[in-house]
Formats: C-alpha cells, structure tokens, sequence
C-alpha cells in the first residue's frame, strides 16, 4: 500500500485498529525505529558521520528517535541526546532512561548538536497543532543554519500533517522517513521546502487495518508510475487503424498566440492519437499546417484582433471522440464556448476557455457528455473562489470543486492533484521546476486530448472513465518527461517544444521495463 495518503485522523484511527488487534505500542515502536535506524546506516556511514544528534520531542515520535539513538548507539555512532521539553510519555521516558544507562550522553543546548554530523529530527511527528514558539522555535532556527544534513522521522518537526503548512517554525530536513503511509501535508506545496527528500518507511501495516478505516479504495493516492502506465491506452490491437485510434478536435490560438496552437498540436500528436484536426483563425491556418504536417487544419472566421470569432457551420459533420479547448484563444471566445458546451463528446478545457468558464462556472453543470478541466492555481482561484475559501487546503477545494461541478480536475502545480467527480483524488508526488515554462501547460493539453480521444474508441470504456485515464496517465507522462529533460538538459533547459518532441522517447523507458516485469 506505498500509494496510501492518509491524513492524521485517519492514521490515528489505522493505528487504534492495530493496538486493538493486540500489537504492543512498544513493538510497533522497535520495529519502526528499527528500519530508520537501518536506512541511515545504509546512507550515512559511521565513517563519514560518526556524530549523530537526535532531536527528541515528548510524544511518540521522540520515542522512535531514542530508539534509533540507541541502535546507532550499538552501531559504533557517537550518538548526543537533545530533549526539546522536560515531560515525556512513559515509553518515550523508558528509553531515554536505557540510554542514560548506557552512557550516551545527554545535552542541554542545542549548540552541541552543531558538532554533529547528521541530525535525526524526533521532535513531533504526525499530529502537531499548535505553533512552535520559544526556546523550540530557536533550536529549529540554530539547527536550520548549521551545515548537518537532517532526518526527519514522519514529518519534518513544525509542519501541520494535513495541509503542510508551518506551524510557527519548522526543520528544514534533508529526508523525511515517512512512516507506514503516507502522510497528506508532505504532497502540500508548503511542505516542499521544508520536506526534503521524501522516503516511505513501511512497517507491515496489515491490509484490514487500512480497509477498516478508508475502505478498498483510498480517497487519495500518490500517483506511482505503475498506476500510470496502466491508465495508457495500450495495448493496441494489431489490427488497428487510425480511425480506432481517436480523433481529436483541438481549438486553440489566436493572432498573438499562435504558437499555443502548435505546441498544442505537437503534444496531441506525440499522444499518439489516430487523427487530429486544429482550429485555428485563419490567418494561422497556413502557419500551423507548414509546422503539424501531420494534422487536418481548419482556419476558423476571427475577430478584429486575431482571436477565433465562431466555429465553422460545418464544424459538426465529423464525429470527433473528443475536444480539447483553450491554448492562446484569448477571452473573447463566448461563441465557441456555447456551441461546445453542448457537444456530446469528452471536453478538455484549458487556459483561456477556463477564464471564459470562471464567469458563469453553473454553465458546467448542464453538460451530458464528461469535462475535464486543467486549470493552475490562479485559474482555479477564479473558477472556485469559495471551494478556496472553506477548504483547509488546496487538495480538498480541488475534490469539493470537482464534486459540485461534477467534472474531472487537474489542479497544476509543483504537485499536480488530479480529482474524479467521485472526489476520488491522485496526487503527483514528483515533477520538476523545469517545466515552469509558458507553453508546457499547451503540450499537456494536447497530449491529455489525444489520451482521451484514444481511450473513447476503445471497447468497453465509458467516457468519464476515458478523460479520467487520460488526466492520469498524461499528467504523469508529462512531469516524468520534464524530470527526464532536466538530468540531461539541466532545469533551464526544458523548453516546451523540446518537451513535446521528447515525450515518446521518455516513455519507452517505462513501458520496456514493465513488459519486462510482465515476462518474469
């Protein structure tokens, strides 16, 4: 279950399952620490980091910290004790009584855990809910400027479990050990610069005890690159063509931003997807054909300042399996909208198609056929101010807004939230600031519709769950390409056209390697 998401009311609740179900505290704790204890001596040798401070916070968390204390203790660590506060829970307090019988040493200041070379964070774990302040908030602000790598365990000590937000102040760490599931604020981007890099730590939580309380569908997962490529419409019979392949009707540009259309183009394009036809003014129509040979295009009537004015009267006589809308169309598309809208296939919304829907979002709502809408914060901002309002974070407006819609959401960001009408919700636990570029968002757009229009012609595929294959797998696809250019290219040099043309070769990859686990 490495792809659970779990807030801290839920983990309390998945752990009172276990303690019911007759496991000791105690040993639950041994086997916790036990594994951190392993995974530093794994990545930070006694001979590189012979000095290891330990943060300790009364709770349970700083329990696991003395615990892992005491076995690098034995490992051959020298190994310094500093309590955050005088009052301890009794397992907590039992085992910093064991150390002191074993001579480890004990500090008053945080200023000789600066001596150290590795800081274990044991302070507060899941569950913290009240700010840092005082001497706590001055010992995270010392150990903040020192040079140490740090460790968390569960969470960095300071960050609240649920919305990742900082409580007062916070350690910054180096590693969060997240144990047993996943915790929600570490997919919060508040939490991300204070997270470092994040690792699960599972202790053989049993499957009941997960059931019990989220049921056999977790409303919220990270997305793992497994779930992804199975959401991919492949395999393709071998008898196939491409007019089973999908066709996609993409709308997009304007006279200013023509190039949106294009690199709309390139990324429906590297989908995969059996026919494409752009729309576009005219006055773009011989410019997107000289650079998408590969696609039908249709020069649309446009307005005095280059935007397309309304669609052809004809526009209708080929079925299209789906419509992506919005790359560089501009505001005044009023026309366009109407008529799509009432269009009985998938519906990608983008960009200026969602500023258009942000002023009348009930329009949604009167829609047969699914939508699927892949707005960023701002976007989102203005379509839902109130889900924003009353939610404690961005992750639970995203499943209010796409449940009272209903439509399926792509809420973009450093980690990309992908939610089901259902409220069903996935979480991108990795992308890449390299594809902070204008034009990236174009390229998911177009590789999301031409997803989508595949899915619809394959056999026995409802349409929701056809946009809800292609949110995931394309958003995926996407971020991974952009984490691909960025080891090669380096973060700068991610361009988004460079991005659409990647996008094939950095799958193969990933679809090698699970044809591979397939065969064994």
């Amino acid at each position: 279950m490495n792809h659970v998401i779990v807030t801290a009311e839920q983990m309390r609740a998945i752990e009172g399952q276990m303690f019911a179900g007759g496991i000791p505290v105690a040993a639950l704790m041994e086997k916790v620490a036990g594994r951190i204890a392993d995974w530093i001596v794994r990545h930070y040798s006694l001979v590189q980091f012979p000095k290891v401070g330990c943060l300790v916070g009364p709770g349970h968390n700083g329990g696991d910290a003395l615990v892992v204390a005491r076995e690098l203790h034995h490992q051959g660590y020298h190994v310094q004790i500093h309590y955050l506060t005088e009052k301890r829970k009794d397992l907590t307090a039992a085992h910093g009584t064991y150390l002191n019988y074993l001579g480890v040493s004990t500090t008053a200041t945080v200023a000789d855990l600066q001596c150290c070379d590795l800081i274990v964070d044991g302070g507060f774990g899941f569950g913290l809910g009240r700010p840092i302040a005082g001497a706590i908030a001055q010992t995270f602000t010392t150990l903040n400027d020192g040079p140490q790598p740090v460790i968390s365990i569960d969470l960095p000590s300071g960050l609240h479990t649920d919305t990742g937000a900082v409580l007062g102040t916070a350690i910054a760490a180096t590693h969060t050990l997240c144990l047993g599931l996943w915790k929600r604020g570490l997919f919060q981007e508040a939490a991300r610069p204070w997270r470092g890099n994040v690792h699960l730590i599972p202790f053989d939580i049993p499957e009941q005890a997960i059931a019990a309380v989220l049921g056999h569908t977790p409303p919220l997962q990270q997305l793992t690159a497994a779930a992804a490529l199975a959401h991919l419409p492949l395999p393709r019979s071998a008898t196939t063509h491409k007019y089973k392949a999908g066709h996609l009707l993409l709308i997009a540009g304007s006279r200013r931003y023509g190039g949106a259309a294009l690199l709309a183009g390139k990324g429906a394009i590297a989908s995969g997807v059996g026919m494409l036809t752009v729309l576009v003014p005219e006055s773009l129509r011989a410019m997107v054909l000289s650079q998408l040979p590969e696609a039908l295009v249709i020069g649309a009537a446009e307005t005095e300042d280059g935007a397309i004015a309304a669609l052809p009267d004809n526009w209708q006589d080929t079925n299209y399996d789906a419509i992506a809308c919005g790359p560089g169309m501009t505001p005044n598309i009023s026309p366009v909208m109407m008529a799509l809208l009432a269009y009985p296939a998938p519906l990608l919304l983008d960009a200026d198609a969602l500023n258009w829907v942000a002023l009348q979002p009930e329009r949604l709502t009167h829609r047969t056929a699914p939508t699927l809408l892949t707005p960023h914060l701002g976007e989102f901002r203005r379509l839902f101010p109130e889900a924003l309002a009353t939610a404690t974070d961005p992750i639970a407006a995203a499943q209010r807004a796409a449940q009272r819609t209903p439509c399926t959401l792509i809420l973009k960001g450093a980690n990309s939230v992908i939610t089901a009408p259902t409220g069903q919700q996935w979480i991108m636990a990795d992308s890449t600031p390299a594809l902070a570029r204008g034009g990236s968002g174009d390229v998911l757009t177009g590789l999301i519709g031409g997803l989508m229009a595949q899915h619809v012609k394959r056999s026995g595929v409802a349409p929701q769950q056809a946009v809800l294959s292609a949110a995931i797998s394309g958003a995926w696809w996407h971020a991974m390409t952009g984490q691909a250019i960025s080891q090669t290219h380096t973060e700068l040099g991610c361009s988004p056209t460079h991005l659409a043309t990647t996008l094939p070769a950095a799958l193969a990859p990933w679809l090698s390697s699970q044809s591979r686990i397939q065969l064994h």
